[in-house]
Protein backbone atom coordinates (compact mmCIF):
# COMPACT_ATOMS: atom_id res chain seq x y z
CA UNK A 1 0.00 0.00 0.00
CA UNK A 2 1.28 3.17 -0.98
CA UNK A 3 1.49 5.98 1.13
CA UNK A 4 -0.06 9.87 0.96
CA UNK A 5 0.80 13.20 1.47
CA UNK A 6 0.81 12.51 5.06
CA UNK A 7 3.51 10.35 5.94
CA UNK A 8 5.57 10.81 8.65
CA UNK A 9 1.69 11.44 10.53
CA UNK A 10 2.04 12.29 14.23
CA UNK A 11 -0.43 9.95 15.53
CA UNK A 12 -0.12 6.19 14.83
CA UNK A 13 -3.31 4.44 14.94
CA UNK A 14 -2.73 0.03 14.85
CA UNK A 15 -5.59 -3.02 15.65
CA UNK A 16 -8.59 -3.97 14.41
CA UNK A 17 -9.55 -2.92 10.89
CA UNK A 18 -12.56 -4.47 9.73
CA UNK A 19 -14.93 -3.98 6.59
CA UNK A 20 -18.31 -3.22 7.80
CA UNK A 21 -21.55 -3.98 6.54
CA UNK A 22 -24.63 -2.15 8.31
CA UNK A 23 -28.08 -2.29 8.16
CA UNK A 24 -30.46 0.90 9.25
CA UNK A 25 -32.51 0.91 12.18
CA UNK A 26 -35.06 -2.02 11.92
CA UNK A 27 -38.39 -2.22 13.50
CA UNK A 28 -37.66 -5.52 14.72
CA UNK A 29 -35.28 -8.37 14.24
CA UNK A 30 -36.88 -10.56 11.52
CA UNK A 31 -37.86 -14.32 12.99
CA UNK A 32 -36.37 -17.21 10.33
CA UNK A 33 -36.90 -17.32 7.50
CA UNK A 34 -38.13 -13.98 7.35
CA UNK A 35 -37.29 -10.83 4.51
CA UNK A 36 -36.84 -7.53 6.22
CA UNK A 37 -36.50 -4.50 3.32
CA UNK A 38 -34.26 -1.55 3.99
CA UNK A 39 -33.80 1.18 1.69
CA UNK A 40 -29.75 1.27 1.70
CA UNK A 41 -27.48 -1.22 3.53
CA UNK A 42 -23.92 0.29 4.33
CA UNK A 43 -20.61 -1.05 3.19
CA UNK A 44 -18.17 0.93 5.38
CA UNK A 45 -14.76 0.66 7.02
CA UNK A 46 -14.42 0.13 10.33
CA UNK A 47 -12.78 -1.23 13.27
CA UNK A 48 -11.42 0.44 16.52
CA UNK A 49 -7.69 1.61 14.61
CA UNK A 50 -9.84 2.34 10.97
CA UNK A 51 -12.39 4.17 12.94
CA UNK A 52 -9.86 6.16 14.67
CA UNK A 53 -7.38 7.60 11.61
CA UNK A 54 -10.76 8.61 9.69
CA UNK A 55 -11.98 10.54 12.20
CA UNK A 56 -8.43 12.22 13.10
CA UNK A 57 -7.95 12.85 9.75
CA UNK A 58 -11.17 14.93 9.29
CA UNK A 59 -10.19 16.80 12.15
CA UNK A 60 -7.11 17.98 10.80
CA UNK A 61 -4.54 15.73 12.29
CA UNK A 62 -1.81 13.51 10.63
CA UNK A 63 -2.50 9.95 10.90
CA UNK A 64 -0.78 6.74 9.84
CA UNK A 65 -2.32 3.44 9.93
CA UNK A 66 -0.68 0.16 11.21
CA UNK A 67 -2.73 -2.87 10.46
CA UNK A 68 -3.46 -6.03 8.16
CA UNK A 69 -5.82 -7.11 5.60
CA UNK A 70 -6.17 -9.79 3.13
CA UNK A 71 -5.52 -9.56 -0.47
CA UNK A 72 -9.23 -9.40 -1.35
CA UNK A 73 -12.04 -6.75 -2.33
CA UNK A 74 -12.53 -5.92 0.48
CA UNK A 75 -8.85 -5.42 2.00
CA UNK A 76 -8.98 -3.33 -1.76
CA UNK A 77 -11.71 -1.02 -0.28
CA UNK A 78 -10.39 -0.78 3.17
CA UNK A 79 -7.56 0.67 1.87
CA UNK A 80 -9.06 2.80 -0.92
CA UNK A 81 -11.11 3.89 1.57
CA UNK A 82 -8.88 4.89 4.13
CA UNK A 83 -6.56 7.14 1.43
CA UNK A 84 -9.54 9.38 0.33
CA UNK A 85 -9.95 10.03 3.76
CA UNK A 86 -6.29 11.36 3.77
CA UNK A 87 -5.06 8.60 6.14
CA UNK A 88 -1.58 7.20 4.93
CA UNK A 89 -1.43 3.50 4.10
CA UNK A 90 1.94 2.53 4.11
CA UNK A 91 2.14 0.58 7.59
CA UNK A 92 -1.22 -0.77 5.83
CA UNK A 93 0.08 -4.90 5.76
CA UNK A 94 -1.87 -7.29 3.28
CA UNK A 95 -1.53 -10.80 5.03
CA UNK A 96 -1.79 -13.29 1.88
CA UNK A 97 -2.92 -16.36 4.36
CA UNK A 98 -5.75 -14.60 5.50
CA UNK A 99 -9.29 -12.54 4.17
CA UNK A 100 -10.20 -8.73 5.57
CA UNK A 101 -12.09 -9.27 8.62
CA UNK A 102 -15.92 -8.44 8.34
CA UNK A 103 -18.45 -7.32 10.27
CA UNK A 104 -22.53 -7.95 9.71
CA UNK A 105 -23.63 -4.83 12.28
CA UNK A 106 -27.56 -5.52 12.93
CA UNK A 107 -29.27 -1.94 14.03
CA UNK A 108 -32.98 -2.53 15.89
CA UNK A 109 -34.98 0.58 16.45
CA UNK A 110 -34.81 0.54 20.66
CA UNK A 111 -32.34 -2.10 20.94
CA UNK A 112 -27.96 -2.71 21.24
CA UNK A 113 -26.70 -3.60 18.44
CA UNK A 114 -26.26 -7.11 17.08
CA UNK A 115 -22.75 -8.42 15.41
CA UNK A 116 -21.60 -11.47 13.10
CA UNK A 117 -18.30 -10.91 13.03
CA UNK A 118 -14.88 -12.73 11.05
CA UNK A 119 -11.60 -11.80 12.30
CA UNK A 120 -9.56 -12.10 9.55
CA UNK A 121 -6.11 -10.67 8.56
CA UNK A 122 -6.51 -8.58 11.87
CA UNK A 123 -5.41 -12.09 13.77
CA UNK A 124 -1.65 -12.17 12.45
CA UNK A 125 -1.06 -8.42 13.91
CA UNK A 126 2.08 -8.51 16.30
CA UNK A 127 4.00 -5.84 17.85
CA UNK A 128 6.71 -6.31 15.31
CA UNK A 129 4.07 -4.25 13.05
CA UNK A 130 4.64 -1.33 15.44
CA UNK A 131 8.11 -1.08 14.87
CA UNK A 132 8.49 1.24 11.73
CA UNK A 133 5.69 2.88 13.47
CA UNK A 134 7.63 3.71 16.17
CA UNK A 135 9.90 6.73 15.16
CA UNK A 136 10.50 9.96 16.73
CA UNK A 137 7.86 11.97 14.20
CA UNK A 138 5.64 9.79 16.04
CA UNK A 139 3.60 12.23 18.51
CA UNK A 140 0.52 9.70 19.87
CA UNK A 141 0.77 5.63 19.03
CA UNK A 142 -2.74 4.15 19.73
CA UNK A 143 -3.33 0.88 19.98
CA UNK A 144 -7.32 -0.46 19.29
CA UNK A 145 -8.75 -3.84 19.88
CA UNK A 146 -6.11 -5.12 21.94
CA UNK A 147 -7.10 -8.39 23.86
CA UNK A 148 -9.10 -9.67 20.61
CA UNK A 149 -5.19 -9.34 18.65
CA UNK A 150 -3.77 -13.05 19.24
CA UNK A 151 -0.64 -11.97 17.97
CA UNK A 152 0.24 -8.55 20.08
CA UNK A 153 1.18 -10.62 22.95
CA UNK A 154 1.28 -8.60 26.44
CA UNK A 155 5.13 -8.59 27.36
CA UNK A 156 5.64 -7.37 23.08
CA UNK A 157 3.28 -4.92 23.71
CA UNK A 158 4.71 -3.56 26.22
CA UNK A 159 8.15 -3.30 25.59
CA UNK A 160 6.85 -1.78 22.15
CA UNK A 161 4.64 0.67 24.68
CA UNK A 162 7.98 1.58 26.73
CA UNK A 163 10.04 2.32 23.84
CA UNK A 164 7.44 4.56 22.63
CA UNK A 165 7.39 6.76 25.66
CA UNK A 166 10.94 6.71 25.76
CA UNK A 167 11.13 8.54 22.67
CA UNK A 168 8.17 11.30 23.88
CA UNK A 169 5.64 9.78 22.19
CA UNK A 170 2.20 9.21 24.35
CA UNK A 171 0.76 5.96 24.31
CA UNK A 172 -2.77 5.84 24.13
CA UNK A 173 -4.47 1.85 24.25
CA UNK A 174 -8.34 0.80 24.24
CA UNK A 175 -9.70 -2.83 24.21
CA UNK A 176 -12.14 -5.13 22.69
CA UNK A 177 -13.58 -8.18 24.81
CA UNK A 178 -15.96 -10.48 23.42
CA UNK A 179 -16.65 -12.27 26.55
CA UNK A 180 -15.86 -13.45 29.89
CA UNK A 181 -12.04 -14.34 29.90
CA UNK A 182 -9.06 -14.05 32.11
CA UNK A 183 -8.14 -10.45 30.34
CA UNK A 184 -6.43 -8.86 33.72
CA UNK A 185 -3.44 -10.82 32.70
CA UNK A 186 -2.87 -9.63 29.42
CA UNK A 187 -3.30 -6.17 30.84
CA UNK A 188 -1.26 -5.97 33.73
CA UNK A 189 2.02 -5.71 31.71
CA UNK A 190 0.96 -3.58 29.40
CA UNK A 191 -0.82 -0.70 31.56
CA UNK A 192 2.62 0.48 33.35
CA UNK A 193 3.57 1.58 29.91
CA UNK A 194 -0.14 3.55 28.97
CA UNK A 195 -0.72 6.71 29.55
CA UNK A 196 -4.35 6.69 28.94
CA UNK A 197 -6.32 3.99 28.98
CA UNK A 198 -9.96 4.19 27.59
CA UNK A 199 -11.98 1.40 27.85
CA UNK A 200 -15.76 1.44 28.21
CA UNK A 201 -17.72 0.55 31.21
CA UNK A 202 -18.80 -2.85 29.67
CA UNK A 203 -15.29 -4.09 29.12
CA UNK A 204 -14.31 -3.18 32.60
CA UNK A 205 -16.54 -4.76 34.17
CA UNK A 206 -15.71 -8.06 31.99
CA UNK A 207 -11.70 -7.46 32.57
CA UNK A 208 -12.74 -6.29 36.55
CA UNK A 209 -14.65 -9.46 37.29
CA UNK A 210 -18.11 -7.77 37.28
CA UNK A 211 -17.17 -4.42 39.14
CA UNK A 212 -19.76 -2.19 37.73
CA UNK A 213 -19.15 1.49 39.21
CA UNK A 214 -17.36 3.29 36.65
CA UNK A 215 -15.38 5.31 39.41
CA UNK A 216 -14.18 1.85 41.04
CA UNK A 217 -13.19 1.19 37.85
CA UNK A 218 -10.76 3.10 37.03
CA UNK A 219 -9.15 3.47 40.43
CA UNK A 220 -8.43 -0.82 39.48
CA UNK A 221 -6.56 0.51 36.27
CA UNK A 222 -5.02 3.96 37.55
CA UNK A 223 -3.74 1.43 40.33
CA UNK A 224 -2.15 -1.08 37.95
CA UNK A 225 -0.43 1.58 36.49
CA UNK A 226 -2.15 3.52 33.76
CA UNK A 227 -1.73 7.38 34.08
CA UNK A 228 -5.15 8.50 32.92
CA UNK A 229 -8.14 6.18 32.55
CA UNK A 230 -11.19 7.23 30.84
CA UNK A 231 -14.24 5.03 31.81
CA UNK A 232 -16.84 5.71 28.46
CA UNK A 233 -20.40 4.84 29.50
CA UNK A 234 -22.70 5.49 26.63
CA UNK A 235 -25.52 7.47 27.28
CA UNK A 236 -24.55 7.85 31.03
CA UNK A 237 -21.38 10.36 29.75
CA UNK A 238 -18.01 9.06 31.32
CA UNK A 239 -15.64 8.88 33.96
CA UNK A 240 -11.98 9.83 33.92
CA UNK A 241 -9.03 9.76 36.57
CA UNK A 242 -5.82 10.69 36.81
CA UNK A 243 -3.19 12.84 39.31
CA UNK A 244 -4.81 15.40 39.01
CA UNK A 245 -8.47 14.76 38.22
CA UNK A 246 -11.40 12.85 39.41
CA UNK A 247 -13.81 13.90 37.14
CA UNK A 248 -17.97 12.50 36.28
CA UNK A 249 -18.85 13.84 32.51
CA UNK A 250 -22.26 14.05 31.43
CA UNK A 251 -23.38 13.89 27.39
CA UNK A 252 -23.88 16.03 24.58
CA UNK A 253 -27.79 16.69 23.30
CA UNK A 254 -27.99 15.25 20.48
CA UNK A 255 -31.05 12.53 18.33
CA UNK A 256 -29.93 8.95 18.39
CA UNK A 257 -29.52 6.92 15.24
CA UNK A 258 -26.82 4.42 15.56
CA UNK A 259 -24.36 3.89 18.20
CA UNK A 260 -21.51 2.17 15.78
CA UNK A 261 -18.17 3.56 16.07
CA UNK A 262 -18.84 6.18 18.87
CA UNK A 263 -16.64 5.56 21.64
CA UNK A 264 -13.40 5.11 18.65
CA UNK A 265 -14.89 8.76 17.68
CA UNK A 266 -14.02 9.75 21.51
CA UNK A 267 -11.10 8.07 21.25
CA UNK A 268 -10.06 10.28 18.48
CA UNK A 269 -11.73 13.05 19.82
CA UNK A 270 -8.97 12.74 23.07
CA UNK A 271 -6.28 12.37 20.77
CA UNK A 272 -6.88 15.27 18.74
CA UNK A 273 -7.25 17.30 22.10
CA UNK A 274 -3.75 16.00 23.07
CA UNK A 275 -2.38 17.06 20.07
CA UNK A 276 -3.86 20.28 20.26
CA UNK A 277 -2.39 20.82 24.09
CA UNK A 278 -5.64 20.53 25.45
CA UNK A 279 -5.98 19.67 29.51
CA UNK A 280 -7.82 16.74 30.65
CA UNK A 281 -11.22 18.49 30.66
CA UNK A 282 -10.54 19.73 26.86
CA UNK A 283 -9.98 16.34 25.68
CA UNK A 284 -12.50 15.24 27.43
CA UNK A 285 -14.85 17.73 26.10
CA UNK A 286 -13.94 17.36 22.54
CA UNK A 287 -13.86 13.68 22.68
CA UNK A 288 -17.52 13.57 24.05
CA UNK A 289 -18.52 15.67 21.24
CA UNK A 290 -17.08 13.23 18.74
CA UNK A 291 -18.64 11.04 20.14
CA UNK A 292 -22.26 12.54 20.13
CA UNK A 293 -21.54 13.71 16.47
CA UNK A 294 -21.16 9.37 15.68
CA UNK A 295 -24.56 8.32 16.73
CA UNK A 296 -26.28 10.84 14.13
CA UNK A 297 -25.89 8.58 11.12
CA UNK A 298 -25.34 5.36 10.13
CA UNK A 299 -22.36 3.76 10.38
CA UNK A 300 -18.73 4.94 12.24
CA UNK A 301 -18.15 8.11 10.56
CA UNK A 302 -20.96 9.27 8.47
CA UNK A 303 -21.76 11.99 11.09
CA UNK A 304 -18.46 12.98 12.82
CA UNK A 305 -18.05 16.77 13.24
CA UNK A 306 -14.72 18.24 11.30
CA UNK A 307 -13.04 20.40 13.53
CA UNK A 308 -14.58 23.88 13.08
CA UNK A 309 -18.05 22.00 13.62
CA UNK A 310 -16.93 20.37 16.96
CA UNK A 311 -15.58 23.46 18.01
CA UNK A 312 -18.69 25.39 17.67
CA UNK A 313 -21.04 22.18 18.93
CA UNK A 314 -18.75 22.50 22.27
CA UNK A 315 -19.09 26.93 22.73
CA UNK A 316 -23.01 26.18 21.67
CA UNK A 317 -23.41 23.73 24.53
CA UNK A 318 -22.78 22.72 27.90
CA UNK A 319 -20.97 19.42 28.99
CA UNK A 320 -22.06 18.69 32.62
CA UNK A 321 -18.69 18.05 34.53
CA UNK A 322 -18.53 17.60 38.07
CA UNK A 323 -15.05 17.21 39.96
CA UNK A 324 -15.34 14.43 42.98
Amino acid sequence: MSANAKNGAPVICAGVIVADHLTPPIDRFPGPGELVKVDDLVLNIGGLAANVAVVLSRLGVGVRISCRVGGDAFGRFVAESLEREGVDTSGLVVDPDRATSQTLIVNVKGQDRRFIHSFGANAALSAADLDAAITPGARVLYVGGYLILPGLTPDSLAGRFARAREQGITTVLDVACPGPADYLAQLEPVLPHTDVFLPNSDEAALILGGEDDAMAQAEAFRALGASRVVITRGEHGSVSLSECNRLRLGVYPVDYVDGTGSGDAFDAGYIAGLISGLDEPGCLKLASALGASCVRAVGTTAGIFSRPEADRFIAEYDLPVRRI
